[in-house]
């Protein structure tokens, strides 16, 4: 899952250390050494043609209790946590006529587009997540996909000279063991349509849309049986529908800065107070490449009540901050804007309808359109203000959005937080990342939060009335 998964930040739940200790054990207790000084061995390619490929076949007796071994500890894990966890997980396969297939964080995605494709199309489709890939679970595979009579696998790779990517390559064989009558496997008359793909290489965004055109793919009556999503080319299969699959009551915010801005921090620490200020379940991450300071880079976050299934770029948002002031010439940053949705714009102007008069025309038609809220803010200002260190004054722009984020969206009202236990819970996250720098970094920061709580301008609804921007002229 390369960036997305390393650069996420998500409530967890951890074990206690003392569970851990019971279900792990003492290392000592569970391996032995093999090696030591009373007990010289020789092993691999110092061993010589009459022993070596005695000690490599003898291996494999070993090696065979290593499915039942893991199946067994992760039943163990289950009871003792109520976690279920296992070598294979199905998701609604019970009744399911197709099936997707794959590891990884999209395919909790996938389970989100399950549902809706349920609910909205009427067609029975389930997921398997395969969780382990060495040992291979063959039968376990095939036990839960046996009744599918169409299974698209998708994989994060592709190896062209392979009779097919790997995960389905070796699916397709344990089938043909259930079909030819192999001990063990359930028994099989006939072989299910197999659909390969390749998605979210390099970290590239798998969105919801993907899954509906893979399933399409599997009803088609002339589809391809190795497809790719989320890229124009010509193995690529079309999104009929990218729809919003986020568990109702969610709120998303999707910000558009620059590298160096501090806005990349600045949303993990949104996302703290989120979690244990508010109680709420959050993930953030952010989008930018290998260059950096300088250029556009953009950062997610969404907080709920429920679980967040979703694994992917948000074009669906609630709240949308332009830290840069370019964002408008570069693209369209209010996409997938909600209705009353809201727009935070930086801006060093100190009337409002000058702030307003300064966006561009069409993004003006169509925030009255949405009936948008506008906040704005010079937050370039109060960093150079607030901040004692010249090299930090850049930076702390990004914070100052902490501010505008706890004044304009709803969490604070609706959990009953006062706003001293609030700022106390804004320190605190504050502490987390910058106290390593010192008390005095600590406090600038917190002054730049207060004062984007404090300072914030909205745009009257009448002044963006009277000035709507003018309807657009095309050409005949």
């Amino acid at each position: 899952d390369g960036f997305l998964t390393t650069h996420t930040i998500e409530n967890v739940r951890l074990p206690e250390p003392e569970l851990m200790k019971q279900f792990v054990g003492r290392p000592s207790e569970g391996t032995r050494p093999l090696f030591d000084p009373r007990l010289p061995l020789m092993s691999g390619v110092v061993q010589n043609q009459d022993s070596y490929m005695k000690g490599k076949i003898a291996q494999r007796k070993w090696y065979d209790r290593v499915l039942p071994t893991l199946k067994g500890v992760m039943d163990e894990y289950t009871r003792l946590t109520g976690r279920k966890y296992d070598v294979v997980m199905p998701y609604r396969l019970d009744d399911a006529e197709y099936a997707i297939v794959g590891s990884g964080c999209m395919i909790e995605t996938a389970e989100a587009v399950v549902d809706w494709i349920r609910e909205n199309m009427g067609v029975k489709v389930g997921l398997l997540h395969v969780t382990c890939w060495r040992p291979y679970p063959s039968i376990e595979i095939v036990e839960a996909l046996r009744h599918c009579k169409a299974i698209s696998v998708v994989e994060r790779l592709d190896v062209p000279m392979m009779q097919s990517n790997p995960l389905l390559c070796e699916m397709k064989a344990a089938f043909a063991d259930a079909v030819s009558g192999t001990p063990g496997y359930p028994e099989l008359d006939h072989m299910p349509r197999f659909f390969g793909g390749s998605a979210g290489l390099g970290s590239r965004d798998v969105r919801a849309g993907d899954f509906i055109a893979i399933v399409e793919n599997m009803r088609s009556d002339s589809p391809r049986t190795y497809f790719t999503v989320g890229i124009k080319h010509e193995s690529s299969l079309p999104v009929p529908v990218d729809p919003d699959v986020r568990s109702p009551g969610s709120f998303s915010m999707r910000g558009h800065s620059v590298g160096g801005y501090g806005s990349v921090t600045t949303n993990k620490v949104i996302a703290t107070i989120a979690g244990e200020v508010f109680g709420m379940d959050v993930q953030a991450y952010p989008k930018y490449g290998s260059e950096k300071k300088g250029l556009p880079t953009t950062y997610y976050l969404t907080i709920a009540k429920d679980h967040i299934r979703v694994h992917s770029e948000l074009e669906h948002v609630e709240f949308i901050p332009l830290n840069d002031v370019n964002a408008f010439n570069l693209e369209n940053p209010l996409a997938g804007l909600s209705d009353n949705g809201m727009v935070f714009v930086q801006s060093p102007k100190t009337e409002t309808a000058e702030i307003w008069a300064a966006v561009p025309a069409w993004a003006r038609r169509n925030l009255i359109q949405k009936n948008a809220r506008v906040f704005a803010l010079d937050t370039v200002k109060i960093a150079k203000e607030v901040s004692s260190l010249a090299d930090l004054q850049q930076r702390m722009q990004g914070i100052v959005l902490l501010g505008v984020f706890l004044r304009v969206t709803p969490f604070t009202a609706e959990s009953g937080v006062s706003e001293e236990d609030l700022f106390k819970g804004v320190e605190k996250a504050l502490r987390k990342y910058f106290g390593k720098r010192g008390e005095r970094v600590v406090q600038d920061n917190l002054e730049a939060v207060s004062r984007g709580y404090r300072e914030l301008l909205e745009i009257p609804r009448q002044v963006m009335l009277a000035n709507p921007g003018k309807a657009q002229v095309v050409a005949q």
